[in-house]
């Protein structure tokens, strides 16, 4: 039966549980360095404002941390589960910077969170600050080595074939950390985690600041947060126009899939249409709004380059892989699902756009001397653009692994290769349905978790210790505030 076709189920679980999973992955990232920023300054101030929205968005960050642990354990077991035909393929080279991940990165970060958590009372300031910041920055080397891994199924480095020709093995792991596509990744993943961190934080002040509620606690971090979005953004276009580069160099067919370009064009005639309408298939357009010479420079960096299009790639491709162009059959066996490919592209620039727009009227709007006449609607625009950034990162991703397509592995494996051969559909269908309802229930406890957290606001500082010193254990702040 179709409906039980356990490729087709196989990556629709993967697809959900991954996307799930990234739900939590930018916001860790990006609040693990604003909460080291706010504790920052208030060891540098004293001021209590800054302790105040370190214990606020510390919370949000541990709950947050917690369930991107428990959803991405999942994420290993499928490997073994749903695609062992693939894991056996590749795993010799795939394992390498995950097994860097986790047992270097993550307990890395998880044991200075521990610090972080049970160092209120017993850590002197700057040491129990130093924790934080360790935390994050073992998040952000856990970040890397899962993006190597990624990069390696995007464009593969650092190998040979087995002499059967039945598996990957790893010669360089020094080149598979450095695969150009992992280092153009990196830059790209961390602006656009920052940039949803920060939007949270807009949303959660601006919730409070409607209410003129802990306005001197909240009013810096509107502000902040605004900064940092529209930082950010500058940041996600800069790293996405080099990924860009990479990915016209090592996969064309995903920038020609992305515009939906079927033939050549160089010059004007390589045009980006912002929007258009027309078949999937790119035989009828009927209306576009195209930027003449723009796919010809986000490709090569010059107005008169030249960009291949979907045909002719699948005409290469067919003669470098004449196997696998017979596996797959077909018009164009090697193109991915270009009405997919086309509007997420779009969708991930789009919605990242419109937050830092927001974040602009919003700074000019909150300046000093006009905080009084923000209008009732302005604070629920900032409330609900939260999201906005979650949403570009996660089209993105599906840009980023739908435009791979057919492949599981660029030039290696094809994706109906990949899945568990022994694993009937049923069997994945439960597995989908299971994690899916009990995805559904820890998505309802994490918003409800961190809508409380956030509507409850900071909590007032008790008063320090008579005897207390700066600078020896902060007795003011008490373990059982997490």
């Amino acid at each position: 039966m179709e409906f039980l076709d356990p490729l087709a189920l196989a990556r629709w679980q993967f697809g959900l549980t991954t996307l799930y999973h990234y739900l939590f992955v930018p916001l860790t990232l990006g609040m693990g360095l604003i909460v080291a920023i706010f504790q920052s300054a208030w060891v540098r101030t004293g001021h209590t404002k800054w302790l105040q929205l370190t214990r606020l968005f510390g919370k949000i960050f541990l709950i947050n941390f917690a369930m991107g642990v428990v959803t991405g354990i999942v994420q290993e077991f499928q490997f073994g589960m749903n695609w062992s035909a693939y894991s056996r393929f590749v795993g010799d080279v795939f394992g390498a910077p995950l097994a860097f991940e986790g047992l270097l990165a993550f307990f890395f970060e998880a044991t200075f969170i521990g610090l972080w958590i049970f160092g209120w009372d017993r850590l002197s300031r700057r040491l129990h600050l130093a924790t934080i910041w360790m935390a994050w920055i073992g998040a952000v080397m856990s970040a890397y080595f899962i993006l190597a891994a990624n990069s390696f199924m995007q464009n593969p480095v650092g190998y040979q074939m087995a002499e059967d020709g039945g598996r990957a093995e790893l010669t360089d792991i020094f080149a598979v950390l450095t695969n150009r596509v992992a280092l153009a990744t990196f830059p790209h993943t961390m602006f656009a985690a920052i940039m949803f961190a920060a939007a949270v934080v807009v949303a959660v002040a601006a919730w409070h600041m409607a209410r003129s509620q802990h306005v001197e606690a909240m009013r810096p971090a509107l502000r902040l947060g605004m900064w940092m979005v529209l930082g950010s953004f500058i940041g996600v276009a800069l790293s996405g126009d080099q990924l860009g580069l990479q990915m016209v160099a090592t996969q064309p067919m995903k920038m020609a899939a992305a515009e939906a370009l079927y033939n050549t064009a160089c010059g004007a005639d390589a045009s980006f249409s912002l929007f258009s309408l027309g078949t999937p298939d790119g035989t009828s357009e009927i209306w576009s709004l195209r930027v003449p010479y723009l796919l010809s420079f986000l490709s090569t960096h010059t107005l008169d380059g030249c960009v291949e299009g979907i045909n002719n790639l699948n005409a290469d491709y067919t003669q470098a892989w004449p196997m696998f162009a017979d596996q797959l059959g077909g018009e164009l066996p090697f193109a991915p699902v270009i009405w997919v490919t086309y509007w997420s592209f779009r969708w991930m620039m789009g919605f990242g756009a419109v937050a830092a727009l927001i974040s602009v009227v919003g700074l000019w709007i909150t300046r000093k001397k006009a905080t009084r006449t923000v209008p009732q609607w302005a604070w629920r625009v900032a409330i609900w653009s939260a999201p906005l950034p979650l949403l570009g990162s996660l089209t993105g991703w599906v840009f980023t692994e739908m435009g791979r397509q057919p492949w599981i592995v660029f030039g290696l494996m094809l994706t109906e290769d990949g899945v568990s051969p022994s694993v009937p559909g049923w069997n994945v269908l439960i597995s989908l349905i299971a994690f899916t309802l009990i995805y559904a229930v820890l998505a309802v406890v994490e918003f409800g978790l961190i809508l409380k957290a956030a509507q409850k606001g900071p909590e007032p500082i008790p008063e320090k210790s008579p005897d207390g010193d700066s600078d020896d254990a902060d007795t003011s702040v008490p373990t059982t505030v997490y």
